[in-house]
């Protein structure tokens, strides 16, 4: 399996790209992304390219890839809603349309949210984008589109958020990451297991297109 990674250099892109690395069935991953990740590895490939939003440039680079798993994103706290759409649902639904001009057997993997607004009327802003972005997606002729929506994700083997502020949380909450999941276990995954989750329905699929909080654990 070929895989194109949008996100590496972020949290929950970071943790996919540690397991597609470890994974003995995925022979490539080209991480795509304004940053470098930094690592080397046999099977890594990366782009670093300034505006994602147009990849014209690339496209030749882009083509023969079974998966992409898309962990790009950005928090709306502070954000007004036209600025929080052109990140959410703009870039992402960009990228998305040149992917499967060029890869229309790919599988799409997207990482939204637990509480994604797929009315899109709702009155969460991040809900609403987020459920617009999703319909957008799944509405695109991919061989298949799968939507997670994970809720909690504590960070493991050294990979962390970008913020400071969201590290200190996740150090913080690291300790008592062993009674969240005691207590809430629908709403509790690690990068580890959203990682491979997410490789797994790539390559075998699932019921839904949408994959809720509570069966990524599974």
């Amino acid at each position: 399996m070929k895989v194109i990674l949008f996100g590496a250099t972020g949290m929950v892109g970071g943790g996919v790209l540690r397991e597609c690395l470890l994974d003995p069935d995925i022979e490539n991953v080209l991480a795509v992304g304004r940053s470098s990740t930094g690592l080397q590895h046999k099977k890594l490939c990366e782009i670093v390219h300034n505006d994602l939003m147009d990849l014209s440039d690339l496209e030749a680079e882009l083509v023969g890839y079974d998966t992409c798993f898309f962990c790009l994103g950005v928090s709306s706290v502070g954000m007004k809603e036209d600025e929080y759409r052109r990140v959410t649902y703009d870039l992402t639904t960009a990228v998305a349309r040149t992917l499967v001009k060029l890869n229309s057997n790919m599988t799409f993997i997207y990482i939204s949210g637990a509480g994604t607004d797929s009315s899109e009327q709702g009155r969460v802003m991040w809900a609403r984008v987020k459920g617009k972005t999703e319909n957008a997606l799944l509405a695109m002729p991919f061989k298949a589109a799968y939507m997670f929506r994970p809720a909690y994700i504590q960070p493991q083997h050294g990979i962390v958020a970008k913020s400071k502020l969201t590290r200190a949380f996740y150090v913080g909450m690291g300790s008592f990451e062993p009674v969240l999941r005691m207590l809430f276990p629908k709403y509790i995954t690690t990068t580890e297991i959203l990682g491979q989750a997410m490789i797994k329905v790539a390559k075998q699929g699932a019921p839904a297109p949408i994959i809720e909080s509570k069966d990524i654990s599974v």
